[in-house]
């Protein structure tokens, strides 16, 4: 929460008033805190004598009945709905007082525009003092509340609550209101702005608690073009005494709003009003303030030309990347690439590849890896041999660096390189890297290389990627870490479709197959569906003389798991088998495991039946059939519930109950 040390203390939940901020209308005649949700409605005896003045007239609408109590009756009951809002925001309960604001639209309708005007709005502006959360919805509920109030014509009607919140001290709640605020100012017309916006926005200007000029920064730039041109040079003056504050929040308030500002004022108006203030904040004793500057920087530069760009703004962008504060040129990395767009062609050929290079060796190892990110993008935009001669080196240098995670993020984006420089030089430059990066101690290197690829793949072919980094991918196999090798199986069927069976077969095979003895159940479940694709690229026949033997070898190992991946890898590859190597092959397996000793293994006999069921009834012989009943019906008979669970469903499923 921003606090103003030189400030004196406020309560934190202080809402605060203004006797003049009453717009457009005169306190509500009716008490609102004295109405009481006991007070009755089927008799008019005992009715307050304050409620007369509501806006009810007991004898007009043609009532020629004559009789009054029906009057103060019907009086009182359109009272109720404000009593009962006065009650829950009164409640305990922060939940309760938090629905009564959420229900304010629909008091509103029950009370009309005017009523809403006259008693509602004064109320919220008046008598509301609550937790954070509780001023949070009475601020976003605002926003929508102009047809409440009888539509834009009525809408100033809004700004005196809305300026109070935008004065608390919790800036999630100033920041709703200025929002709010900002919605409803559209809505003005220019007299409205006249008489009621303008006045407003001063009072917050020139507020003594520093968060009523922190929330009259962003309201500058929505009413600016309705107003006239001399109201137009006071807001343009008064933004500046806001740029020029003693409170540090207060300037980065106004820094964060110069952007949006900006677009709203001429050219000439930029250069002679905007940029000396600009200046001033990239000068500013605050690094807070300063790193702000370059959101504004990028804006003013897409409304400049080319020549006035690199005559008011290269200078300063110079500096600012140079800045002493690592954070400024983190913030000069994050927006780099949106700067050369704003700066255009010519100054990002010819004068950001010195800034870009000095912030990828920056010291800080943050810059670093923020530069590394923009590196393949900004390499788009300049000639491919100044990319060779000046980025390649940096990268190079940074795939040894003693920090990991550059290290992690040079392998990243690294890749991004190769459609760049194309394939013999992406075989030149780019192929040694990836194997240093493979190699790397760190795991998320290793694992950061693997996931990209594929975009090198695309630039030198699958085949003379694999020949070059075959023997690491290997390696990675059997990495330690379980993340690196789930990498590895997952780009396995990419290599299979280019590398074709023969080679597949002779190098990656067993590879494959050894990843379903895997310890980490993950990478046991990855082989899996691995084999399935393997399948679906080399077709079911490779399937039936070169997995299955091998797979249902592992049906007979002692130990349980081996049993149990059996089972998941058979049934896993069956929707992409026919029925009858499903027949031949894979029930026979399956079944063979009915009467294993572990209730785990069983019931996932069960769960593999589950999945063949569907699939043996498209070409089912009786005898078949037949088998396959006795195997579950055996099974739901199990002692173990779980194998008699996933029986009945099996037999359920394929409706082959007896």
């Amino acid at each position: 929460m921003e606090a103003d040390p030189t400030a004196a203390a406020v309560p934190t939940h202080q809402v605060a008033t203004n006797n003049n901020n009453n717009v457009g209308s005169e306190p509500s005649a009716m008490d609102i805190t004295t109405i009481s949700t006991d007070t009755p409605t089927s008799s008019t005896d005992d009715a307050p004598s304050n409620t007369t003045n509501s806006n009810i007239d007991n004898t007009a609408n043609g009532n020629n009945l004559g009789v009054e109590p029906i009057s103060r009756v019907s009086e009182e009951q359109e009272l109720y709905p404000i009593a009962v809002l006065v009650d829950e925001l009164k409640n305990e309960d922060v939940q309760l007082r938090l629905n009564a604001i959420r229900n304010l639209g629909t008091i509103a309708m029950a009370l009309g525009p005017q009523r809403t005007r006259d008693e509602l709005i004064p109320f919220l502006n008046d008598g509301i003092d609550d937790e954070d959360e509780v001023l949070l919805a009475v601020a976003e509920e605002l926003a929508n509340f102009s047809e409440h109030v009888g539509g834009p014509e009525f809408a100033h009607y809004l700004l005196n609550p809305l300026e109070n919140l935008a004065t608390v001290e919790e800036v999630l709640v100033r920041d709703k209101a200025v929002e709010s605020m900002n919605k409803i100012v559209k809505l003005l017309n220019p007299s409205q702005i006249t008489h009621y916006f303008l006045p407003l926005l001063k009072r917050l200007t020139t507020a003594d608690w520093f968060t009523g000029r922190i929330s009259a920064c962003g309201l500058y730039a929505v009413g600016y073009s309705k107003c006239t041109p001399e109201q137009q040079n006071e807001l343009r003056t008064a933004f500046a005494q806001l740029i020029q504050d003693d409170t540090p929040m207060v300037k980065r308030a106004a820094a964060k709003a110069l952007a949006d500002f900006s677009k709203e004022l001429t050219q000439q108006q930029l250069i002679s009003h905007i940029l000396p203030l600009f200046l001033r904040l990239t000068n500013d004793d605050q690094d807070t303030v300063r790193l702000l500057t370059v959101e504004d920087l990028v804006q003013i530069a897409k409304m400049f030309t080319p020549d006035e760009c690199r005559q008011y703004l290269l200078s300063t962008l110079r500096s600012l990347g140079q800045d002493r504060s690592w954070r400024v040129r983190y913030m000069v990395a994050t927006h780099f690439n949106e700067l050369c767009e704003a700066l255009g062609e010519s100054i990002t050929r010819e004068e950001m590849v010195t800034l870009f290079v000095s912030l990828i060796k920056d010291s800080e190892g943050e810059v670093k890896i923020l530069s590394i990110g923009q590196a393949p993008a900004y390499s788009k935009l300049i000639d491919q041999q100044i990319v060779i001669d000046k980025i390649l080196p940096c990268i190079k240098d940074l795939v040894i660096d003693t920090n990991q995670h550059v290290r992690a993020a040079v392998a990243t984006n690294i890749s991004g390189f190769a459609p760049i420089l194309g394939e013999d030089l992406t075989i030149e430059y780019l192929l040694p890297l990836f194997l240093q990066l493979l190699k790397d101690d760190f795991p998320d290197v290793r694992l950061n290389i693997i996931s990209k690829l594929e975009n090198v793949n695309q630039v030198i072919g699958v085949e003379r990627l694999s020949q070059s980094l075959l023997p690491a991918i290997v390696e990675l196999a059997e990495d330690k870490q379980w993340r690196v090798r789930l990498a590895i199986i997952e780009y396995i069927p990419l290599l299979a479709s280019q590398l074709g069976v023969g080679f597949f077969d002779e190098k990656l095979l067993g590879l494959c197959l050894s990843w379903l003895g895997d310890a980490v159940f993950s990478i046991r479940d990855a082989a899996t569906t691995n084999l399935k694709k393997l399948v679906e690229i080399f077709g079911y026949d490779w399937a039936k003389d070169t997995v299955l033997p091998q797979v249902i070898d592992m049906a007979h190992n002692e130990n349980y798991l081996y049993r149990m991946t059996t089972l998941f890898t058979l049934s896993t590859m069956a929707v992409s088998l026919t029925p009858d190597i499903i027949k031949e092959k894979v029930l026979p397996t399956v079944i063979e495991l009915v009467d294993d000793p572990i209730p785990n293994v069983r019931f996932n006999v069960a769960k593999s039946l589950e999945v063949l069921v569907p699939i043996l009834k498209q070409n089912s012989t009786a005898e078949i059939s037949t088998k396959v009943i006795e195997v579950l019906n055996k099974l739901s008979k199990d002692s173990d519930v779980d194998v008699r669970f996933f029986a009945e469903k099996a037999l359920v499923l394929g409706k082959i109950r007896d």
